[in-house]
């Protein structure tokens, strides 16, 4: 959307694997439009979601999206966290953002719902529907007359000469199909190694699948928060918490964890494939990663295999939520870099070719960021 909308003469091809678009991802995550709390000042992290919280909200507005600015409650449930939530809530300060600390009882009465000892109020984050946000770019694009975008193709190999790139796509409808440009941006999530390897690169991690299982609350639970509400996060990982999460449509999601999955597209428990196998446990930074958070690796793994142990995330802020809540909701996998020392790649990571460039990493505030990353990656094309 962002090339069509501002080089005048691009034709751009996009290049689908899938039937349909935001079939991983985008479709998958909480709808949650983040805004800047977690992230350490300066990094691409928190420039691109300060920048996307507003220009997302906007793009809703005017595209008659789906959307809420409710803001996010951090609370902390027991005194040990309360160190944690204080540097959060600097941290906040640092990303341009205007918390408010709330006491326990300030927050019981914003929340009749929730527990704590204490914690701090973000009025700049809210809710959406991402796979309605990408159809609205999607449709931008293709209106312009000067965007294509073919679906059910994946990539096999890239060739690369000295001013003109091909794409070879296999499938089963069409069978072998090659398309030829002059740039290649490189944004296949989950895959994006492999293709940056297609392209000649050899890149330095690899991108392992975390899935995040959700539930959806029982309808009793409807509107029970008027904020989305979040544990304070472990310091030393990327993910954020079972948190509650306002959905678009007026129901209430609690999640997610974060499990090593067995795959990249493995959404259910006990789904394996000998391939997928190979490429997360080949690798050696896998293994350290996870003998550096054994800790966390079996809390996680123990959320994802009892629904007790579950609820017990849950019930640290919202006893009133038993067991029969829980109801049944999609996962969602997320791609994340790991070095081969088994260290996570915390920011947004690149790479090039002279004619292509490559998302390398693109955790979480992505969606939110989807608009200052399109920029930014239409700036790199440029020099």
């Amino acid at each position: 959307m962002q090339l069509v909308l501002q080089k005048k003469n691009a034709r751009v091809i996009v290049i689908e694997r899938e039937k349909r678009p935001a079939q991983h991802q985008t479709g998958r995550n909480s709808g949650v439009i983040h805004a800047g709390v977690y992230y350490a000042p300066g990094s691409l992290k928190a420039v691109y979601c300060r920048e996307g919280c507003e220009q997302t909200l906007s793009f809703c507005q005017q595209h008659n999206i789906p959307h809420e600015r409710c803001g996010k409650l951090l609370v902390a449930t027991s005194d040990h966290e309360i160190e944690g939530m204080q540097n959060l809530y600097a941290r906040c300060k640092e990303n341009g953002l205007s918390p408010t600390l709330l006491s326990k009882q300030q927050i019981g009465e914003l929340e009749p719902h929730i527990q704590s000892v204490g914690g701090f109020k973000v009025s700049q984050s809210g809710i959406t529907d991402y796979k309605a946000v990408c159809q609205a770019m999607l449709n931008i694009a293709e209106h312009s007359g000067r965007c294509q975008i073919v679906y059910d193709q994946k990539i096999t190999a890239i060739e690369e000469s000295a001013n003109a790139l091909k794409v070879f796509t296999s499938s089963a409808s069409t069978g072998n199909l090659a398309y030829t440009g002059t740039q290649l941006v490189n944004c296949a999530g989950l895959y994006a190694d492999e293709v940056a390897k297609m392209a000649g690169l050899l890149p330095d991690v690899r991108l392992l699948p975390f899935r995040g299982e959700y539930f959806r609350l029982s309808s009793r639970f409807d509107g029970i928060t008027n904020h989305l509400v979040y544990p304070i996060p472990d310091p030393n990982m990327p993910f954020l918490g079972v948190h509650l999460t306002k959905m678009i449509g007026g129901f209430t999601t609690v999640g997610p964890n974060a499990v090593l999955a067995s795959g990249r597209e493995a959404y259910e428990n006990f789904s394996f494939s000998a391939t997928e196998l190979k490429h997360i446990f080949s690798f050696p930074g896998t293994w350290k990663l996870l003998w550096q958070h054994r800790k966390s690796a079996l809390r996680e793994a123990a959320s994802s295999l009892s629904r007790q142990y579950y609820l017990t995330l849950v019930q640290r802020y919202c006893n009133a939520i038993k067991l029969d809540d829980l109801g049944p909701f999609r996962s969602g996998i997320r791609a994340q870099a790991v070095s081969i020392k088994g260290e996570l790649v915390h920011d947004f990571a690149f790479a090039k070719t002279p004619l292509s460039l490559h998302v390398i990493n693109a955790p979480s505030p992505a969606a939110t960021s989807a608009i200052p990353i399109a920029n930014d990656l239409i700036q790199r094309l440029s020099n």
